[in-house]
Parts: structure tokens; sequence; C-alpha cells
């Protein structure tokens, strides 16, 4: 049975709610996928959405005109193989099919169009890679643009995954399009939370204990920079710890300042100001719900785990025969 211990080039596209993000790789099968380039668009596409629930062609053109730049870049990069993906937003849409279509043609390839719980599924085997099977049972929570994934267990792949419509832009738009959005609509947004939550709630809550929480996303650890405190990790690494009361405390602060303050915080970038609150309050609530005190940030997320499962595929077959 032929193996192959040559790195090969890959390259993750992935189309989320926030971002149209490229990340390329060298991998070999048993290695530690090596990144060389990582470029982000920000669209945040909630913005272009129309009240029936499609994109609007000015959100489909900057959509398109971002994949091609990424696909420009992956070719310059002698990319072999590009994984392209597409989460909520795009999947949603009412004229998702229509958009997918424009996207695939820009890309000059299908696109893999991933439900939530595939989005839970994938990144919580990132997760696992990323933290090893020391890590015991493992609880995920993970924010985008459109949705809330999370997901528990103590292998490879979870035991319960599941995908909610709470992901920080989308609640942005329902509940915080003021700006600043004060305290009584930070307060109905929690409710809300809450109740979507509460069925995913007690399918979590059947798991066993978890030994480590983690949080994977960019909304996750701008929060974390923002209230949480770093530990040293292995090999001198830094690990970023983020606890529900520092957290909680800073969501009242935000929810008064208006979104040009917030980027002077640390940790919330430019791209990030407007739906951070939104991104703190549903986070917040679901440590709550979940009763969980603190949660481990991971780099490792939704593309490392797509990469990781066709490093896997890749495994036991030579590709040059």
């Amino acid at each position: 049975m032929g193996g192959y211990c040559c790195p090969v080039r890959l390259g993750v596209l992935d189309i989320g709610s926030n971002t149209v993000h490229l990340l390329v790789a060298n991998v070999r099968p048993g290695g530690r996928p090596l990144a060389r380039t990582s470029e982000r668009t920000v669209l945040r596409l909630m913005r272009y959405l129309e009240p029936d629930g499609s994109i609007s062609e000015a959100g489909v053109e900057a959509l398109v005109a971002a994949v091609t730049e990424a696909r420009r870049v992956a070719e310059a990069e002698n990319v072999v193989e590009l994984l392209a993906t597409a989460t909520s937003a795009v999947r949603e849409a009412t004229n998702g099919a229509e958009v997918i279509a424009r996207i695939e043609e820009a890309l000059g390839q299908d696109l893999q169009v991933l439900g939530g719980e595939s989005e839970a599924r994938f990144t919580f085997l990132a997760v696992r890679r990323w933290f090893g099977w020391s890590a015991g049972q493992i609880m995920l929570f993970d924010i985008g643009g459109g949705s809330l994934e999370l997901a528990a267990g103590a292998d490879e792949l979870p035991d319960v995954a599941a995908s909610v419509p709470l992901g920080a832009g989308r609640m942005t738009v329902e509940f915080l399009a003021e700006d600043p959005p004060g305290e009584e609509r930070v307060e109905r947004l929690r409710e809300h939370a809450r109740g979507v939550l509460k069925p995913v709630a007690d399918a979590l809550g059947s798991q066993p204990r978890p030994d480590h929480v983690v949080g994977s996303s960019k909304a996750i650890r701008s929060l974390a920079k923002l209230a949480g405190y770093p530990v040293p990790g292995w090999s001198g690494s830094e690990r970023l710890m983020l606890p529900r009361a520092a957290l909680g405390s800073w969501i009242p602060r935000l929810a008064r300042l208006p979104a040009s303050a917030r980027q002077e915080l640390p940790g919330i970038t430019a791209d990030r100001t407007f739906q951070i609150v939104a991104g703190a309050v549903v986070l917040h609530t679901a440590m709550t719900v979940m009763d969980v005190d603190e949660l481990e940030v991971s780099p490792w997320a939704l593309r490392e785990g797509v990469l990781l499962r066709y490093i896997e595929s890749l495994s036991w077959q030579d590709p040059s025969a």
C-alpha cells in the first residue's frame, strides 16, 4: 500500500457570513498542516440581506470579487487542490442556489455547502487534533456571523453537534441595529438566545461533564483578548482563557460604547466593532445556559478541520498512482 512523504500544497476557501478566508498550507499524511498564506476579505453578508431573505446583487458581486481574488492567490501559490466551502449565510439565502452557481463559476469548480451540523463536526475535529486525546471530554462553542455551533464528545467526532441561528452578524441585524444598542436591547437578545439554546442545552446536558471547554472563531478570540487572560502553553506558545464573569462584566460597557470607540479596545479589530456586542451576549448566554465558568481559545477551527479531513483521505493512497 503506497503512502507518500512529500508535502502537497492545499488551499481551503471558507466562504462565511463575515469573511471570505483562504488558507494555503503544505500538508502531508501524519504531519501537522503548515500554513503558508492566510488571506481574508471582510464582507459581513448580513448587511446585504434583502427583506425577502435574499442576498442583494451588490452582495453577490462582492462575494464573486472576493472569491475571484482568492482563486488568483491560490493559483499564484501553486495550490494543487482548492477545497471550497460555504456556510450558513449563503446556505440559507432565498436565492442561495443562484449565489452558489455564480460563486462556482468564479471559482471554476464545485463548492461544498456545509450544513450547520457538518460545520460543528469539522470544527470539533480540528479542536480535538489541536488539544489531543489527553484533553478528554471536550465541549465546543464556535460563533460565526450567521450561526453558533456547539458540539461535545470524547472522540475525534462529537457525540452531539448542533447549529443554531445565533451568529453575531445575524443577531446584530435583528436585535442590536442601533449604535450603541443600549442595555434594554441587549436584554432582549439575551432572552431570545436563552430560548433558542434551551433544547440544545438539554441535548448537550446528556453528555459527561467536559474536561475542557473550548471556544474557536475570530469573535471568541477577540473577546478573550478583551476580557480574558493568557496562560503559558506548550513549547512557549500562549493560551488564552476567557472567564464567563469577566465577559459578563464587559457587556454593559460594550453596549454603551458606539462602534467607532470599540475598536480602540484590546482585541477588537475594525471588522468586528459592530458585531462584538452580539457575539459577547450570545457567548455569555451560552456559557451560562451550559453552566460553563471559563473556556480556552483554540487557534484551529473550521478551515483546519476541512484540511485535516482531506489529509486523512490521502493518507493511505499514492496520489501519483
